[in-house]
């Protein structure tokens, strides 16, 4: 199953908002509403593809648990 590209211009412009009001010692970056839903509607679109691809990989190569033992000799042997 192919997945959709994800339109990560409003990301993009965010950070180049932020960057440039860094640059500029700026101490705010505002956004207008429609901006800020649509980065926010972006972000939420990221973290689920991110969070079903990790869920798939999970479901793919399921972990054993592993156990590790440790022997302590008091500092013997310096």
């Amino acid at each position: 199953m192919e997945k959709d590209p994800i339109n990560t211009a409003p990301l993009e412009q965010f950070i180049k908002q932020v960057k440039g009001a860094d640059q500029s010692r700026s101490n705010e970056v505002r956004l207008d509403i429609n901006q800020a839903k649509t980065l926010a509607f972006t972000l939420g679109i990221v973290l689920a593809r991110l969070n079903g691809d990790l869920e798939k990989l999970i479901q793919k190569n399921p972990q054993e648990e592993q156990t590790i033992e440790i022997q302590m000799d008091g500092g013997r042997g310096f």
